[in-house]
């Protein structure tokens, strides 16, 4: 009979057989440590790193270990986290839940580091409890003791302001966090960010049913700034020729950008809703598109708990539109500006309804569906 899972099954470290190196295709691995556990405390898991190179996650110091160290999960939303906060120079923070972005931000002019975190938490503050945080800059002691404020799993930054390691130790003061896990990563600079970056050693795994396997190489995007933004623009015998004539502010712009980004790392079918550098909400999983963004609509209006609104926002969806609906409904909802891939048989259709919506509309140069 299987034992009973109890607290203490989450909080303890399960072990399995694997080695010390590996092998795949001419590449060897070697061993960092055996997790916690892998996506379930049931499932032994361990995690390797490229032998005889330098790794941004890969030789991280854990410099608070919590109990029985990190899981399979933990590890994978401190890579998609991380994977968001790399594309910022200004300071950003992105809070990770099951392998999905419940809120980021990246700060503008004069905001601090603690400002830009609860821009991020409270996008979904809900989802944010019992999640993993990274940083692209230093954590300070005022940051530190706001994450302490709610129950969080993981930080990682790439460094931590003297004193830091103090708060995050203060198992008295902050008792619902005596077991968080602090992690100092490497240089960002060195993630591969766009097309082109990515090395072998970056492709993508996964395991069939069966043993087989799919090798794959990794999702990157082309778009580099907001000079790559441009206005949809396509053609049909049922509208002729359709050009998106409706400007978008520069802030929009940003937040167009910024909200590609966190798409980047957002499970398919993924909406992100932004304003001024914050994630209002994301839509996730769905299997319609539809559908992802009336998930991202609802979720804002249950979850969200910050001070912005949707009215003049803007969305980025990883998939083309197939029919004029989706513009509508985020148009409805108040979102002003819209990327998107290009590709769908009615594009010029789709660019006809946002202009009548005053919706601006851009078309980026690739699709980013994630099935991670």
């Amino acid at each position: 009979m299987a034992k009973e899972l109890t607290r203490d099954s989450y909080l303890s470290k399960h072990v399995g057989d694997f080695p010390a190196e590996i092998t795949i295709g001419s590449r060897r691995y070697v061993k960092v440590d055996d997790l916690r556990y892998g996506t379930n405390p049931h499932q032994a898991a361990s995690y390797y790193k490229p032998a005889d190179e330098a790794c941004v996650i890969g030789d991280m110091q854990i410099l608070k270990n919590g109990k029985s160290g990190l899981s399979q999960t933990n590890l994978e939303d401190i890579s998609y986290a991380l994977n968001i906060v790399k594309f910022f120079d200004t300071p950003a923070c992105a809070v990770m839940k099951h392998v999905n972005p419940s809120g980021a931000a990246a700060g503008r002019p004069g905001e601090s580091l603690k400002t830009v975190y609860l821009k991020a938490r409270d996008a979904d503050a809900r989802a944010a409890f019992g999640s993993s945080i990274a940083f692209n800059k230093e954590v300070d002691q005022e940051t530190a003791r706001e994450i302490m404020s709610t129950f969080v799993e993981c930080v990682v930054a790439p460094s931590y302001a003297p004193g830091v390691l103090e708060i995050f130790n203060d198992g008295e003061t902050y008792k619902l966090n005596k077991h968080i896990r602090i992690i100092q990563c490497g240089d960002l600079s060195k993630l591969p960010r766009f097309t082109g970056e990515a090395k072998d050693e970056h492709n993508t795994i996964k395991v069939l049913a069966d043993g087989s396997l799919v090798i794959a190489q990794p999702l990157m995007t082309s778009m580099k700034s907001v000079a790559d933004l441009v206005p949809a623009e396509a053609e049909n015998k049922r509208c002729g020729r359709q050009v998106s004539t409706v400007a978008a502010t520069d802030a929009q712009k940003f937040d167009l950008l910024f909200a590609w980004y966190v798409n980047l790392s957002v499970r398919s079918n993924g909406v992100v809703i932004v304003k001024d550098g914050q994630t209002l909400s994301v839509g996730t999983g769905e299997q319609d598109r539809v559908g992802a963004i009336e998930q991202a609509i609802a979720k804002f209006k249950q979850k969200y708990s910050g001070e912005g609104t949707l009215q003049d926002s803007v969305m980025a969806s990883d998939g083309f539109f197939p029919f004029e609906d989706g513009v509508e409904t985020a148009a409805a909802a108040g979102v002003t500006a819209i990327i998107a891939p290009s590709g769908s048989l009615r594009d010029a259709d789709v660019i006809k309804r946002a202009n009548e919506l005053g919706v601006a509309l851009f078309h980026a140069p690739e699709r980013i569906f994630s099935h991670h």
